[in-house]
């Protein structure tokens, strides 16, 4: 889950810095390639980057920042690996992007009435408990009541001990679903893998169609999202960004750990900065859901839920405000619309701020020293203080 807010914003800074976009609307490099010699509002774009590398000890970082759909700047610093400069064409894991699109999904198969958002999954997985009170919107907005195996300490241990091993849904389901419920379906809510594991079964029951197959034809395509592709092994295209952690205790590649334990089978996706920012705008902007759906993403009804219980501490089961709340596979954070995955030492994060088209998206990996788990998530909020700075009271 993002960690930390982003303020509401205006863009003034950008004809106070008198900057002038150098690409045209909705352009995207070939290849994804560097803006030479930035300058301006894109050169302190930079220096915050190349700041927050220096401060958290980070071993590489890239990003590309778009507003109006102009490119302002793209940009990568530090090392792939050892001896290997960073570049703005690598690929890297964007994890929970994907759940933003298994809801787009969702979203777009009930505005067509082929599914109803408050529908029991019993139609379509009986056997699940509770099956016939947890409803498809539950499962999108993560209020099922479902555990989440990855604070569960048995997988947990069983990550660690062989992070190379392929997981099935069948196997994460059951670790999810053979505890109690952490609360009654509905009434409250926490975060859960297992939740976007049993959407994406649904979703290809559905359809009758692969989640791969799906996030292809209704959101990789009409976003024209060319470096962005599924895998459920541990395969990501070249040239990759190497990620670093120190999860285990010692300091290690965790490039090609296995991800197929993170979302639904078909979901778990690579991408380029370039890709990670049209995400950005393609998922904030709405352009692929009507107006009442992106409403419905933006709360499907989680503001004013949340909070702690006698079996559900406050750090799972969180307030959720108009302010910060999850939405329908994204949190809204006062007005952006974010995903921040992080996975083997990887961070990242994609953020839109709808009314005044900002787009910012951030990728970084772990040096020796790092302790913030999301740096990623912190890089993005200084940009969005340079970009768009809080009115002054």
């Amino acid at each position: 889950m993002p960690r930390s807010l982003l303020s509401t914003l205006t863009v003034a800074v950008l004809v106070a810095g008198g900057w002038a976009p150098p690409a045209a609307a909705g352009d995207r490099p070939a290849g994804c390639v560097a803006t030479a010699q930035p300058r301006g509002t894109a050169a302190q774009i930079v220096d915050i980057v190349r700041t927050a590398r220096r401060e958290f000890d980070l071993s590489a970082a890239l990003v590309r920042v778009s507003v109006g759909g102009r490119e302002v700047v793209t940009a990568a610093v530090g090392d792939a690996m050892t001896g290997v400069p960073a570049s703005t064409g690598m690929h890297f894991r964007v994890g929970s992007v994907g759940i933003a699109y298994l809801n787009i999904v969702l979203l777009q198969l009930a505005d067509k009435g082929i599914v109803k958002l408050d529908e029991p999954i019993a139609r379509w997985l009986p056997a699940l408990p509770r099956a016939d009170k947890v409803t498809l919107r539950m499962l999108g907005s993560s209020m099922s009541g479902y555990p989440d195996y990855v604070t569960y300490e048995p997988f947990i241990t069983k990550i660690y001990a062989d992070p190379f091993r392929q997981w099935t849904e069948r196997e994460l389901v059951d670790l999810a679903t053979s505890r109690p419920l952490w609360y009654e379906p509905g009434t409250n809510w926490s975060y859960s893998h297992a939740n976007f594991v049993v959407l994406g079964q649904i979703l290809a029951k559905v359809t009758g169609t692969p989640v791969g197959e799906l996030m292809r034809q209704r959101i990789l395509k009409p976003l024209g999202l060319t470096e962005t592709s599924s895998q459920d092994n541990a395969v990501i295209p070249q040239p990759v960004l190497h990620g670093f952690t120190i999860e285990r205790g010692t300091y290690e590649d965790a490039t090609y750990w296995n991800p197929s334990w993170t979302t639904a089978s078909g979901a778990v996706l690579t991408s380029d900065i370039c890709d990670l920012e049209a995400s950005a705008r393609g998922v904030g902007d709405g352009r692929l859901l009507s107006a009442a759906a992106l409403r419905i993403q933006r709360d499907p009804g989680t503001v004013g839920r949340g909070g702690p219980t006698a079996t559900c501490p406050a750090s799972i089961c969180i307030r959720h405000t108009e302010q910060s709340h999850y939405g329908l596979g994204v949190m809204v954070k006062n007005g952006w619309i974010q995903q921040s995955p992080s996975f083997g030492g990887y961070s990242a994060v994609q953020t839109y701020l709808p009314g005044k088209d900002i787009a910012i998206a951030v990728a970084t990996t772990r040096g020796r020293t790092t302790t913030v788990v999301n740096s990623a998530m912190t890089v993005a909020d200084r940009l969005a203080g340079l970009l768009a700075p809080a009115p002054r009271r």
